[in-house]
Order: structure tokens, then sequence, then C-alpha cells
């Protein structure tokens, strides 16, 4: 762990909903598909990103969140990590604890020393796994307890370090098919109450667990395709969601939330929408 000047006031994180108010993102200035490392990427291999709209959709979603009140902090993008703009996935915080990924494939390794200079730049501190492999795309935390997918991208051997480093969550091992690539690409809790899932990825002893905490709203398969659980919540029932997936919005709608919608298509290419996009590090309770 390092330890620099401590300003928990400024770092705090209890659940996937709370109101937002302090986010790390990274513009995808140099984003693309260079190595095909998921289902999506390979899907769109022939059709490569567009930069400039990939930023102009970025841009679109910064300036929504300053309008909900959301201080953004940027991390400089670097062009040898075609991946950065995916900030969730190197980091996540628990708590008043920001805890920095050790990731699992060699051509976004790297993207955490960015996260650690922007941290340090802050003043926050934070915890640096070095056991096994964890990506915060697999991590999700509701008030004591924190749900972490076994996937490709995050092992055993990392949970129990999280385990061990955090001994007053409760940390709760999720299996779910590897070719989804993270837990937040199949569920996704949207309040105490409710959660989106993607049954396919599930086998049936952990939907049973996920029922009992939560009342579950599916996910169907195409829009599990076009990332239809990886919504970001900011607080008041509001949240991120693509306008491709109608369904879900109407799902989410007549439960009574507000549902912002915003064109990460170009984005999404590469396998990852609003939550992937996005590393809280402040939500109000």
């Amino acid at each position: 762990m390092m330890a620099i000047k401590d300003k928990r006031e400024n770092v705090f994180c209890n659940n996937e909903y709370g109101e937002l108010k302090k986010v790390i993102l990274c513009e995808p200035k140099y984003m693309a598909i260079r190595e095909i490392i998921n289902e999506t990427q390979k899907h769109y291999n022939n059709r490569q990103i567009d930069h400039h709209l990939a930023e102009e959709q970025h841009r679109q979603f910064i300036t929504s969140l300053r309008e909900c009140g959301v201080e953004v902090f940027v991390i400089p993008p670097k062009k040898e990590y075609p991946e950065q703009v995916f900030t969730r996935d190197i980091g996540f915080t628990i708590g008043h604890q920001v805890c920095v990924s050790k990731m699992a494939r060699t051509i976004r390794q790297g993207e955490e020393i960015e996260l650690k200079n922007s941290l340090t730049h802050h003043q926050l501190s934070y915890l640096d796994i070095q056991e096994g492999r964890i990506e915060g795309g697999d991590v999700m935390i509701d008030g004591i307890t924190v749900y972490v997918g076994v996937s490709s991208r995050t092992n055993k051997q990392a949970i129990s370090f999280l385990k061990n480093a955090l001994p007053d969550y409760h940390i709760v091992p999720i299996p779910f098919q590897d070719q989804y690539l993270h837990l937040d690409c199949v569920f996704n809790i949207l309040s105490n109450e409710e959660a989106l899932y993607f049954p396919q990825a599930f086998d049936e002893n952990t939907i049973a667990m996920l029922k009992e905490k939560y009342n579950l709203i599916e996910v169907t398969e195409d829009e599990q395709f076009t990332l239809g659980t990886n919504v970001l919540s900011i607080g008041g029932k509001r949240l991120f969601s693509l306008p491709v997936n109608q369904k879900v919005n109407q799902q989410l709608r007549n439960k009574g939330y507000m549902v912002i919608e915003i064109d990460l298509s170009e984005i999404i290419k590469s396998g990852g929408s609003f939550r992937c996009c996005t590393l809280p590090i402040l939500r109000r309770e």
C-alpha cells in the first residue's frame, strides 16, 4: 500500500447508485482495436474505430456528467494504451479506499501507472494490488458486500488479497462465463433492491443467490451484446444508458428511473460502455 496525504473526505464509494460527485475518465484519443481481447472487438475488427467520432461522443458524455453536477477528473491519454478510455478496469473504490487494479492483458498493463500518477497529483492514497490479477469491471459494492466476478481478468488469488486487505467487507466471488469479459457486462446493481442481469452468463446457484438479494431485471441477448447492463447510475434513480438499448431503457423507466441516453456507439466497439468508462471516487449515500 502506498500512503500519501490522506483526504478521506474526497474518497468514498459504498454502493453503485449513490449520488456521484467525483469520477475519473480518460479521453479515447488513441483508442484502437490493436489486439482482439474480447468478443465485441472480434465482431468489429474489420470496422476500425473512428477516433473523431469516439472523442466527440466522449465529450458529450463528460458534458452531460458535469451538467448533472459531477466533477470529472481526466487522465491524460497515452498512445501506447489503446484501451485507456475504460478507466473502471484500472481501479475501483471501496469505502474510503481507492484500489489500483492488476491488469490481466499485456496490452493494458501500464495503464495502472497513469492512474497512480493521477491519484498522486490529486493527493489521494491508494491500495496497490500486486497479487494475482483483478480488474475493476469485475468489482461491485453494495454496503459491506463486495461482489467480485471470477473471470478471465480476475482470479481467486487477487480476491483473497482483497479479503485480507479489506477485512470489514464481505467479499463474494461471482463466477460467470468467461466470454462476457467482466461482471459489469452481465450484471449491474441499480439500487439496494434492483439489479440488471443477463441470465445466460450465470449458473442456477448464482442466479438463486442474486435473487435472494435483488429484484432482477433481465437483459436480452441482443441488448447484452450492446452492453445493456453497463449503465452508470449517478444517484436519485438517474442513470446513463445507450439509446440503442430500448428494451432495457423502457424497463428502467417503468420502474421509475430517469434514463439519460447518450450515444457511445463508437466506443462500445471496443467492448465497454458507461460503467467501463468511469471510475467513481466519491459518491454520497
